[in-house]
This record gives C-alpha cells, structure tokens and sequence, in this order.
C-alpha cells in the first residue's frame, strides 16, 4: 500500500510539474467580454452603449461650454461613470485642439475614476475624429484631407498617413479614431465630399483597405499602442442626398446601393475594422439609424460585421426631433437599438440610458439585443488592451510631430498635386520669374487644411498652424521675396459664415500685374464640413470670378490656383486662364507642396478623383450611362445634351510625357472560372522623371441591366526615368468585372468586353454567364 500511495503522489507530482510547463492558452477578448458580461447588471450594461461628449463632465457653465485651462469636474466624471455607468467619451472641449500632455491629464483622470471606483472597474474607450492626422491635437501631422490623397492613387502613401496618424492618435492617449470616409463623393454639392476618396467605388475600396491596414495594423492588432481601432463611415449611401445637402432625404434604389455603396465598406470590413458609423441621413424616406434592414440584416447578418455600430452626433433624438419617425425620445431609442445601434453618441445627457432601461424592463427592447451590443463594445475594449493600458503615454512616443513624418505628409501633399492645364508648357517657373500672387487662398492656413483641423470647422488652422508656410509663404521662400509681389484681391471674412468675402480690391490686383511676368491666382474655398458647407450656387463665388476674369483682361498669363474641397464651377474662367493646379485641401504641408510644383521642384503626379463639372445641370460621374451622351447617338439634335465637363475623372498632367504600347490581354475568351491578365508598356518619353497612374477600366458592352459606359478595375502608380519603359500587368477575374443584376446577385453574363488603358483599348469575351451569391439580398 506505501509503494502504490508513494507512486500515486510521485504521479501527482509529475502531473503538475507536467501543467505547469505547459503554455497558458490565451483567453480571446470575445471570451473575456463574455465573462464579463455575466456579471453586469442592466444599469451597467446600458451605461456601457452611452457615449458623452468632453464638455459634459468638464469644469464650465454647461455640458456645452469648458473653462479655459480645460479641467476635469470630478462630480460630473463621478455622476457619468459611477451614477450612470457610461462607458464612453468622445471628442474635445470648447471645439478646440488640445497638447498631447494635456489629453494624458484628461483621460487619465477619467480612466482613474472608470477603473478603480466603478463596481466591475471597466475602462472608458474615448474616440475621436482624426482625419487626416491628430485632428485635435496641438502639434500634430497634419496630412492631406482624404480627397487629395485619392489624388495620389498611392496605396502606400495612404497606409503610411494612417499609420502616423495612429501613432500621433494614441500619444494623444486616444485608441479610437472616427476615420475612415468610406461614402462615395458622388455628388459635387455635397459638403463632406473632401472626407472621401472620390466617385469612384473600386478607388474608395482599395485606399479604405490600405486605411484601416494603416489604422490598426496589418493583423488587426489594435492592442498595440501604436494602432487604434477604425470606424467605417457612415453606413450607407451617406453622400448622394437629392438636395446635395448634408443629412437630406436619399432616394437610392437597391440595386445602386449595392452596386455602388456597399462594396467599399464589405471590404473594410473583411480587412478586419473594429466600428463603423451610422449614416446620419434617410434613405427612400427611412432613417438609417431606424432601419432594421440596414443596420441588423445587411451589417450584421449578410456582411457579418461584429464590430461596434455607433451613432453619429445626436442621431437617435433626431429620429423624434427632425425625422419624426418616433413620438417621443424615449420611442426613438427603441427604434434604434432594435435597428442594431449598438452605441449611442448621445451626446450632452443621459436621458438615453433612464429610457433604454425602461424599455427592457417593458420588454420593449429584448436583453438579447442588449447582450448582443455589450458583447460588441467589452469586446472592442479587450482587443485594445484598455483593461491592462487604458491610458498611453505621450512620453512613449519620440516620433510625434517629427520631420520625418512631416515628409511623408509633404510627399502626400506633393502627389496629390494634380495638374488640369499648362498651355504651351507654361510651368514651371524659372526661378527668377517676377509673380503676383493674388486671391482669398493665397495667406491662409485654414483654407490648405480644410475642415476637422484643430476644429470642427478648421477655422483654428490659421492659429495653430502658424510655423507652417501658406502659399504666399512658400512661394517667397523658393523664388524670393523681391521677385514675389501680394496684393489679395479677395478676403475671406474669417468672423462671419465660412463662404463670407470682404476686403474686395480688385483694382489694386490689376495694378500691380503691370509689373510681373505672371499672375497666379489661388482661388476656391474657405474650411467648412457638414451642414455648415452646405451652399445654393457650385459656381465659385462671385467675387473671385470678377477677380480672375479682371486679371485675365491684363494680358498676363493667369495660373489658376485650386484651393477647395469640391469642384467649384470654373467654365466662366477657365478658357482664358493658361493653367490650372489643383491642391485640393493638402494640410499644413501644401503650401511648400504647392511651390515645390510651380517651380519645377516635383513633377506633379496627381489625377482626379472625381469629374470636374463644366455646367450646374451636368453633374455627371465618369462611370454614367450611355443616355447621358445622347447627342452623340443618330437623329438626336439636342447639343447640350453631351456629356460636358471640365476635366475627366483620372485626368492629369505631368512635366514628362508618357506613351502607352503593346496592349495585351492573355486570352481571347475565357469563362468564368478562369483569369486574365491585361498588360501594357508605358515609357517615358520625356527629359525628366515623372510618376504615372496606369488606370485599367473595362465595358460591358451588353448587359440585362444597362451597364455603365465604363468602369475603373485596376490601377498601379509607377516611376519612369526619361526614356525608361515598365510593362504594367493586371489580373482579372470574372467577378472583378460582375455587376449587380435583377434580382440583386453580382452577376456576370456571356458577351463581349473592352479593356481600356490610355488610348489603347481590346476586347474579351466571356464565354458563359455565372450568379455570385455573396449573403442573401433581403433590403
């Protein structure tokens, strides 16, 4: 018995020594959120689905207005996180950019309040805006807005800004961004269409891939301090509103919401983001924030999305006070969480969570929703380590606001640069050129950044951005200031509306044109975003025009300046200009950028990303139907019934010129089972090295629905030294080239196509049709 009791307890002992060697197997966050979750009351989980603005629980007269120095109330931290269990803040106070130390006192205040005085000690997950760098954070990069970097149809340019942009984000000690735009700026009216990559929906999903890559890492590891977790914005068909105005009723039939608004965000979601973001609009007279269909059976059910789906600004008490879809604010809560809201961005009250608590003890909202939407947030908080770090350091970050980041947004500012016109090779300038700059652009920070820069509407860029060159500034650096000559011409009126002008003195712009070799005139808008940028008239103001049209009359040769965040009209101007350089919104580096192009320093690389309009009745995009150019069809005289625009989508310019040759497409016909690859030689023929887009696009030339007249399926951004040539090659497959059929399936059908690169174009064909069922279409 001693000998069977001794080898037992030496088994036991080996046993143990053998566990204890073993690897503890990790705990996923989704199991950790579901431990966690079993433990919290209604009144904690409810809390957990609230999200307050900074204002709320700082020192200052309201939950609207901060002191200044900005500080914590501790009672109003206490009544949030302890009283009500909110489980998340967002942006800045007092609509102002804040010091890096600054943000690290601030949070660490209320992480210090989440994490040891609440009874589960569940950290507070804080998000911001930041667009296009640490929005509002004092210091930071600033990189061009989204708009000008489509411009660079660069891949990694894209992914190395949002990488930067998360590292200045979380030496901000804020691990959640409201970025990327993944709406399709379809609609030149529309306020917010410089947030996006442009028109075009193949464009809009590889740069939001290679955003949310940059964002949270190539593995999705937003546990990482140097990665933060995105939010896809806004869900869905957000920019095409009828009255090109911010958050107006949408009329968007299934098929183009499908076709044209869904894959951007499917892909973003494949590529692994952590949130998206509720369009704030209607679709074909439904809130999305109340469509059940939208946010629960295409985001969560056919898309597979389980990720947080969060509000945007006071959204749920806009479906009573605006859409009037709920009797009361307490209906209107209802209506959003049974949707599939999973967060609320109340933003200045509680009332959300007295009336969700009430609504589950009704049975008005089922626990079930409510477990489903907890899970997805404690899930987020797991995967971005808050429960170990809930607060980075600014002193771990050595590289915040470096020269080394600065470049890499100056080269982004430099490549989106996008040249629309240089009659007889105009530019660039000699050095020695006399110049008069002149327009409302030309002295300003705030128009180079746009809007979400320091401020909602970026009119603190000016104050904050001071170190950094305007164009004005820039050009005296590179050509000197006694061959630099400033007469404005045309203010803003920085105190009144953002489109306000004063201090008109066109004269004296004419005056001083006498004495120069050339004019060039920075034109196009102050910063705005949402309802604020909304306008009546595309055309670009009326004082501007009389400027530019006077300075045209003076015989010298006018280089027109674009500074603007959506094509403004120009036809009335543009044909008497000799060129045109379009900066889009390029952040605190395109002043130098922009020199850098005038004299000759980079060769512009820019295309557009959206068609330039010609006329307010023909705004059309690149990928339209046939029946939009019917002048051009037998027995119809109608002439200004042609497709008219200023500049093409994918169109620019460079100081090289490139030939394109030896269109080869691999097979003749093939089924759609197989690939293909399209190849072509591009040379530079030119005397100086240049960047060059090679833009594939490929027509349906039948189909059962009437298909586009052509559509972008590829694209590379190549280097060529003068006289270099690069063979460019391209794979497509038949879903590559599939649209969204009758019955709402991506199809693709027997028959013929084109295959389009530069000027050069050849046919396929498809040998049989096939049905890609990808989820179950149930809107």
């Amino acid at each position: 018995m001693k000998r069977i009791a001794g080898t037992w307890c030496l088994s036991l002992v080996l046993m143990f020594v053998f566990q204890a060697q073993q690897p503890v197997q990790p705990v996923s966050a989704n199991e950790r959120a579901e431990a966690l979750l079993a433990k919290m009351t209604l009144e904690e989980k409810v809390g957990q689905m609230a999200q307050v603005t900074l204002d709320v629980i700082t020192k200052g007269e309201s939950e609207y207005v901060s002191d200044e120095p900005l500080q914590i109330d501790m009672a109003r931290v206490k009544k949030a996180l302890i009283d009500y269990k909110i489980g998340s803040v967002l942006n800045t106070a007092n609509n102002r950019a804040r010091s890096t130390e600054k943000w690290h006192e601030i949070i660490s205040q209320i992480q210090e309040v989440a994490t040891k005085e609440t009874r589960l000690k569940i950290p507070v997950i804080y998000g911001i805006d930041a667009i296009h760098g640490a929005t509002y954070t004092a210091g930071a990069t600033f990189f061009p807005q989204q708009i000008a970097q489509a411009a660079t149809w660069n891949r990694a340019l894209v992914k190395h800004g949002a990488e930067i942009c998360a590292y200045e984000t979380r030496a901000s000690a804020i691990p959640w961004s409201f970025s990327p735009v993944l709406d399709l700026g379809r609609d030149p009216r529309f306020p917010r269409l410089w947030e996006t990559f442009g028109e075009d929906v193949y464009l809009t999903s590889e740069l939001g891939k290679q955003m949310v890559e940059g964002y949270e890492g190539k593995s999705g590891d937003v546990k990482n301090p140097q990665h933060v977790a995105s939010t896809l914005k806004h869900f869905l068909g957000y920019q095409v509103p009828q009255s090109g105005k911010d958050r107006t009723p949408a009329f968007i039939p299934e098929i183009e919401l499908r076709e044209r608004h869904l894959p951007a965000f499917k892909a973003a979601i494949d590529a692994g983001a952590h949130s998206i973001m509720i369009n704030s609009g209607l679709i074909n007279g439904i809130p999305v924030h109340a469509d059940q269909n939208i946010l629960t059976k295409l985001l969560k059910e056919e898309l597979g999305f389980k990720g947080v789906v969060v509000t945007d600004w006071k959204d749920i008490e806009n479906l009573h006070d605006r859409d009037k879809v709920a009797t009361t604010q307490k209906e209107a809560v209802k209506l959003a969480i049974n949707a599939g809201i999973d967060m609320s961005m109340i933003p200045y009250n509680f009332r959300f969570c007295d009336y969700l608590i009430e609504l589950v003890k009704e049975g008005e909202v089922p626990m079930s929703r409510i477990d489903d939407a907890v899970r997805r947030i404690l899930t987020l908080k797991f995967d971005l380590g808050l429960f170990e770090k809930p607060v980075t350091n600014f002193k771990d970050y050595p590289e915040f606001g470096s020269k080394a980041f600065e470049q890499s947004a100056y080269q982004a500012a430099s490549e989106a640069i996008t040249l629309l016109k240089n009659n007889n090779n105009l530019l660039p300038f000699r050095k020695t050129a006399r110049i008069l700059v002149t327009g409302p652009n030309a002295n300003t920070m705030r128009a180079l950044n746009g809007g979400w820069s320091y401020s909602w509407q970026g009119e603190k860029a000016d104050e904050f951005g001071e170190k950094y060159n305007t164009i004005l500034e820039a050009l005296q650096l590179k050509g000197g200031k006694q061959n630099i000559t400033f007469i404005q011409g045309v203010a803003y009126n920085n105190g009144g509306k953002y489109w306000e002008e004063k201090d008109v003195d066109i004269d004296a712009a004419v005056k001083a044109a006498a004495s120069v070799d050339y004019i060039v005139a920075c034109v196009g808008e102050n910063s705005y975003t949402e309802k604020p940028g909304d306008l009546h008239d595309l055309t670009l103001s009326a004082n501007q025009l009389a400027l530019v049209k006077a300075l045209n009359k003076t015989g010298k040769p006018v280089i027109l300046v674009l500074n603007e965040g959506r094509p403004r009209l120009i036809s009335a101007i543009e044909k008497d200009v000799q060129a045109v350089v379009h900066l889009y919104l390029p952040g605190n580096l395109g002043g130098d950028a922009a020199a850098d192009v005038l004299y000759g320093n980079v060769n512009p690389s820019g295309k557009l990303p959206y068609t330039y309009p010609m006329y307010a009745n023909t705004l059309v995009t690149y990928d339209h139907k046939l029946s939009e150019e019917q002048n051009k069809m037998q027995g119809v005289y109608d002439y200004e019934s042609d497709f008219a625009i200023q500049y093409p989508f994918g169109f620019g310019l460079s100081y090289t010129s490139f030939t394109y040759s030896d269109l080869q497409v691999s097979k003749a016909s093939f089924t759609p089972d197989e690939k293909i690859t399209v190849s072509v030689t591009v040379k530079n023929t030119g005397s100086r090295e240049g960047k060059e887009v090679v833009q594939l696009f490929v027509s349906d030339l039948y189909a059962s629905v009437t298909p586009d007249v052509k559509r972008l399926r590829g694209f590379e951004k190549i280097t060529l030294k003068p006289g270099e040539s690069q063979k460019v090659t391209f794979t497509l497959g038949a879903r590559d080239i599939a649209f969204v059929g009758k019955d709402l399936h991506w199809i693709v059908e027997k028959g013929e196509y084109e295959v389009n690169i530069g000027t050069l174009k050849s046919k396929f064909s498809l040998t049989e049709a096939k049905t890609f069922r990808e989820g179950a279409p149930q809107l």
